[in-house]
């Protein structure tokens, strides 16, 4: 008997992701099990530093639907999604922070959003109140209007860590994309969306934790992006006949 086609893949970056990570991988596993599809999760283990290769190698042997690939150096978050995306099996593929400051919960609706028609599903945060979430609520409004002024996309939040692909879709797009780390995010969000592919947004709501370590810098992270985006846009500028989009 044939085997059934995988539906989904489940990527997790995981670089040194403290105690709190075995307990989130169980949690996204339990949702995973609800949705009663084919399934895998591939964890991209990027030369942590703590024990994380130590978990993921236990994890992957209590896991049947599982697997790891392991970086023998640290090569950056985006690095690790893309190694993800390029060996999944699943024809709906995602990732996610396993740290969970997004709910593993809205797993089923990003499925189901590729199902219907989306070539790619991605996050858009809403933040819980409080004043522990003001910072980043304001770095995340502030950086949506830069990516807007300089690259002209109509998307709210491409850096939040949730987003889903068809993934015959956005492999021609992987290659596109030159940074290896967090500013990723919003290179593929914006290559993907001059490519043409049929982008939706799904509001999610980010809960920041205290008991894990955030390796989020939040003003030399800043500079960084924005120093990316003004690569970016000259780059696009040099390309600008080719590819007929307008800067």
């Amino acid at each position: 008997m044939a085997m059934r086609k995988l539906a989904v893949t489940i990527i997790l970056p995981c670089y040194n992701e403290g105690p709190t990570f075995e307990k989130s991988v169980k949690k996204i596993v339990s949702v995973l099990k609800k949705l009663k599809k084919n399934w895998e999760i591939i964890f991209v283990e990027d030369k942590s530093t703590d024990k994380t290769k130590k978990t993921i190698e236990k994890l992957v042997s209590q896991i049947k639907n599982s697997r790891a690939i392991y970086h023998s150096k640290n090569q950056g978050r985006g690095k690790s999604v893309a190694d993800g995306i390029k060996t999944a099996k699943g024809e709906i593929c995602g990732f996610l922070d396993v740290d969970l400051e997004v709910s593993a919960d809205y797993i089923p609706l990003f499925t189901r959003e590729i199902e219907n028609g989306a070539d790619m599903t991605i996050g858009r945060r809403f933040y819980e109140r409080g004043m522990k979430s003001i910072a980043r609520y304001l770095a995340s409004k502030i950086y949506s209007s830069l990516v807007k002024t300089f690259l002209k996309i109509p998307i709210e939040d491409t850096e939040a860590g949730y987003k889903f692909f068809n993934r015959s879709k956005i492999l021609p797009i992987l290659s596109q994309v030159h940074d290896k780390h967090w500013f990723w995010d919003t290179e593929i969000c914006a290559r993907a969306y001059w490519s043409g592919l049929k982008i939706s947004e799904i509001p999610i709501l980010f809960e920041r934790r205290t008991d894990k370590k955030s390796t989020v810098r939040m003003i030399p992270d800043t500079i960084n992006y924005i120093r990316n985006l003004i690569r970016l846009k000259a780059k696009l500028k040099s390309q600008n006949a080719k590819l007929q989009i307008k800067i």
